[in-house]
């Protein structure tokens, strides 16, 4: 193998880990950040769940941050946010079926913490 092909193949293999058709950069993109995750989680105990709800479910997290957290999830399909209308004002999310689809991986890897980390 010549040097210029060890190169292309060493920039292939560049390309299919963090280019634009990398599927998990895709998925990394989807649920990056450690809030979101939480979210999924929390959201995937099968019931919806009202705003105020949620925020007291998951420590830390700030109004700004989950309100932007959710209309992420939202846009990319995998919470379902269901107004209501009502007085005073309520609104309900839960997971779709690919939100639903997406927890189980997660879990596997609290599942890995828990094995591997203090």
């Amino acid at each position: 193998m010549t040097t210029g092909e060890i190169q292309l193949e060493r920039n292939i293999a560049v390309a299919s880990v963090a280019g634009p058709g990398c599927m998990l950069k895709k998925v990394l993109d989807i649920i990056g950040g450690k809030w979101k995750v939480l979210i999924l989680c929390a959201l995937h105990q099968g019931v919806t769940v009202r705003y105020g709800e949620l925020k007291k479910m998951i420590y830390g997290i700030t109004n700004a941050m989950l309100a932007n957290s959710l209309k992420d999830l939202e846009d990319d399909g995998l919470v379902h946010r269901e107004l209501f209308d009502e007085r005073p004002l309520r609104v309900e999310y839960s997971l779709t079926e690919k939100g639903n689809s997406i927890v189980p991986i997660l879990l596997t890897l609290k599942d890995w913490g828990t094995e591997n980390l203090d």
